[in-house]
C-alpha cells in the first residue's frame, strides 16, 4: 500500500506531550537549525483558559466533559474491583500532562532514580538537570532546587485558610512534624505547604508547551501538527526512516482518514505516553509474538516488555462537608459567574485569586509509625519490611486535603461549601499492562489491565487512610460532617455511620470504632471507589532486555536503530510523587543525550 511522503524533518517526534515539548524545545534552543516536527493527536493549548487558568483543571477530569484533551482508557473489568471496569485518562493535547494535571509540585525520593540501575540515571546524575528545569519562588537558597529554569514553582495566587487547619490537626492530634520543603529529595513523614506549577506572578498554569516550545514561535524549523495521530513507525532494515499518521479522530472528526509518512533523517522518538508509546511500538511490529499475531501485525522485533509493567498510584477522594464561612474552590467550581468574574478581575491585575489556586496547598508524605504498623495488620507487614523499613526516605502514601469538591460529585451534591481527603498511595506492589487488540469487526481497541489492588497489601494502607484522614477532619475547625454518599455504606446502628455534623469534635476526642463489618464496608468501599492518579508509567521500560525491557539507558529500543523512547513508559519502577516532575526530568536528560549524540553544543540556556 503507498502512502503519500509529505515532508521531510531531521527528528520526528511521534507525540506531544510533556517529555516531547522538553526535548524538542531543548534541541531547537541549542541548535535552530535542526529541523523538527511534533506529530500530536490533541489540539493546541496555546493561550487557552482552560489550560493556562489554573483553577479551571477539573473541567478536564470527568469522561463526560466536552474537552477532546483527554482520552479514557477504559480497564478491563476486575474481580478485585468488584468487577468494576477502571477508567484511567491521560492527556490529549499539545503539553500532555502539563496543560491538564493539578499542578501540585512534588519530587521523588533521590533514591528512586539510583533504585532504576540504569548508567547515566542515578540522582547524582539527574540532581543538576532537576535545578536546571526549574524556578523556584517558595523559599531562597535551597541546594536542591533551581532559581533559573523555564518551570515556575509557587505557593499559587492565595492561600486557602482550610489547608491550615489540616496542617495544624496534623502536627498535634497525628503527632508529626512541620517541615516548610518536602520536595528536598529526602524528607518525608512531615505535614508541609504543598507547592504549585503556577507562575507566582502571572498566576498562570506552568506547563511544558507554553515554557519549552510555544516560546520558540520564531523558529520555522520547530513545527507542530496538532491533531495528527500517529500510526506506526516506518523502518527500512530494521532503522527507523520516519512515521505514517493520519488525522486523529477525535480533534478532528470531520476530517479523512488517508494515512500520509513523513521521514526523520536522524532520529524517531516515540513519546506518547504509557498508553501511546507501546501501542506505536506495536503497531510497528516490536512487541510480543503472540500479540501482534492477534492483530495480523508482522512481528519485527521480538520484545516481549513492550505493554508491560504498567504502574499507577491508587487514589481516593472522600468528600466532607465545610463551615458555610469557609472560604474554597466550590463557587468557582460551580460556575457561580459573579465570584468567577470577581477573581478575573483580580487575576488578570496582578496572577493573584482563587484563580490562580488548584484547591490544594498542605500535604503529608507519610510513612507509618509503629503503632500505625501495628492497627495495619499482617496483611502489609511483608511488603513494609521488603521495600519500606530500612528507606527512611520512601513515603507509603500522601495524605492531602482539597479545599472544594470537583468532578462527577459536582452534578448531585448541593451548592454549599465542601472539603475533600485525598490519598493515594505511591508504591504499591501491583503491576498491569496495555497492549493492542482487534474487536470482532477489526477495530483496534485496548487490552488494559491496570492492574489495581491485585496485590493484597495495596490495599491496607488505603483502609488505614480512610480512617486516619476522617479523625483529622473531624476535629479541623471548618469540618461539617461527613457527605455520606461519598463515604462507606457502614450498617446502621454503626458509631460510624456518616452524617452532617454541627462543628469538629475535640481535639483530644477518642477515635471511632470500627467493628469488624465496618471494615469490610470501607473495605468495599475502596475497591468500588479506587482509582487512577493519572500516574500511568512504566509500559516501555529502560531495563535488561532479558528482564522484559524495551529501551537501554540511551533510550533506544531494542533490536532496532534511529528510534528512541523518551516519556513517563521508561520508567521501570514507580516513582514516590505526582509525576510531573519526573516527565520534565526524563525531557531534560533524553535532551541531553541525543544532544551528544548528535554533537550539538547543549550549554546555552533557553530563552
Amino acid at each position: 500500500m503507498s502512502h503519500l511522503v509529505i515532508s521531510e524533518f531531521d527528528i520526528v517526534f511521534a507525540g506531544g506531550g510533556t517529555t516531547a515539548c522538553v526535548v524538542a524545545g531543548r534541541l531547537a534552543a541549542w541548535d535552530p537549525s535542526l529541523t523538527i516536527l511534533i506529530l500530536e493527536g490533541g489540539q493546541h493549548t496555546l493561550n487557552q483558559a482552560a489550560h493556562v487558568q489554573p483553577y479551571q483543571f477539573p473541567s478536564h477530569r470527568a469522561p463526560t466533559a466536552s474537552t477532546t484533551a483527554m482520552t479514557f482508557n477504559v480497564g478491563n473489568p476486575s474481580s478485585r474491583l468488584n468487577g468494576r471496569a477502571p477508567t484511567v485518562p491521560c492527556a490529549h493535547c499539545i503539553g500532555g500532562g502539563s496543560s491538564v494535571n493539578t499542578m501540585v509540585y512534588t519530587r521523588a525520593p533521590a533514591s528512586d532514580f539510583d533504585d532504576w540501575g540504569a548508567d547515566g540515571w542515578g540522582s547524582e546524575d539527574l540532581i543538576p538537570l532537576m535545578r536546571k528545569l526549574e524556578t523556584y519562588e517558595v523559599q531562597p537558597d535551597r541546594p536542591t532546587h533551581g532559581y533559573n529554569g523555564p518551570i515556575k514553582v509557587s505557593s499559587g495566587g492565595c492561600k486557602l485558610s482550610v489547608s491550615e487547619e489540616f496542617i495544624r490537626v496534623g502536627t498535634t492530634y497525628h503527632k508529626r512534624q512541620y517541615a516548610e520543603d518536602t520536595n528536598d529529595l529526602e524528607t518525608c513523614n512531615t505535614y508541609s505547604p504543598w507547592a504549585k506549577y503556577i507562575d507566582g506572578t502571572t498566576g498562570r498554569r506552568s506547563d511544558a508547551a507554553h515554557h519549552y516550545i510555544y516560546n520558540q514561535a520564531h523558529n520555522t524549523n520547530l513545527q507542530i501538527w496538532a491533531g495528527k495521530r500517529v500510526k506506526r513507525v516506518i523502518f527500512q532494515d530494521k532503522r527507523a526512516v520516519g512515521v505514517e499518521f493520519t488525522s486523529d479522530p477525535v480533534s478532528c472528526p470531520d476530517a479523512g482518514r488517508s494515512s500520509s509518512i513523513v521521514r526523520a533523517s536522524k532520529l524517531v522518538v516515540v513519546s506518547a505516553g504509557a498508553f501511546g508509546s507501546p501501542a506505536i511500538l506495536e503497531r510497528s511490529g516490536i512487541g510480543a509474538e503472540a500479540i501482534l499475531k492477534q492483530c495480523n501485525i508482522e512481528q519485527l522485533v521480538d520484545l516481549p516488555g513492550v505493554g508491560e509493567n504498567y504502574r499507577d498510584h491508587n487514589g481516593v477522594f472522600v468528600p466532607y462537608f465545610a463551615a458555610d464561612g469557609a472560604i474554597t474552590m466550590d463557587p468557582l467550581w460551580r460556575g457561580e459567574e459573579s465570584i468567577v468574574q470577581e477573581n478575573l478581575a483580580q487575576w488578570k491585575i496582578n496572577g493573584k485569586s482563587l484563580i490562580a489556586q488548584n484547591g490544594s496547598d498542605a500535604k503529608i508524605k507519610w510513612r507509618p509509625d509503629d503503632e500505625e504498623l501495628k492497627v495495619m495488620g499482617s496483611a502489609f507487614q511483608l511488603r513494609w519490611k521488603e521495600f519500606f523499613q530500612d528507606r527512611p526516605d520512601k513515603a507509603v502514601a500522601i495524605f492531602a486535603l482539597f479545599g472544594g469538591c470537583f468532578g462527577s460529585s459536582l452534578d448531585i451534591l448541593p451548592p454549599r461549601n465542601y472539603l475533600v481527603a485525598f490519598y493515594f498511595t505511591l508504591y504499591p506492589a501491583s503491576t498491569g499492562s496495555v497492549h493492542i487488540k482487534l474487536d470482532k469487526n477489526g477495530q483496534e481497541g485496548i487490552d488494559f489491565s491496570t492492574g489495581y489492588l491485585d496485590d493484597p497489601s495495596d490495599i491496607v494502607p488505603l483502609n488505614f487512610a480512610y480512617k486516619k484522614m476522617r479523625e483529622i477532619y473531624r476535629r479541623m475547625p471548618s469540618y461539617r460532617g461527613e457527605v455520606p454518599a461519598g463515604h462507606p455504606g457502614f450498617p446502621e446502628g454503626s458509631t460510624a455511620v456518616c452524617r452532617e455534623m454541627t462543628g469538629p469534635v475535640d481535639l483530644n476526642a477518642p477515635d471511632l470504632i470500627y467493628t469488624a463489618e465496618d471494615d469490610e464496608a470501607i473495605d468495599r468501599f475502596h475497591r468500588d471507589r479506587v482509582q487512577t492518579t493519572g500516574h500511568s508509567l512504566g509500559t516501555c521500560a529502560m531495563k535488561p532486555r532479558t528482564d522484559q525491557g524495551v529501551v537501554d539507558a540511551r533510550l533506544n529500543v531494542y533490536g532496532v536503530t534511529n528510534i528512541k523512547v523518551t516519556d513517563m513508559s521508561i520508567i521501570p519502577k514507580n516513582v514516590g510523587t505526582n509525576t510531573y516532575s519526573t516527565a520534565l526530568l526524563i525531557g531534560e536528560k533524553a535532551a541531553m543525550i541525543i544532544a551528544d549524540e548528535l554533537g550539538i553544543d547543549a550549554d546555552q540556556p533557553l530563552h
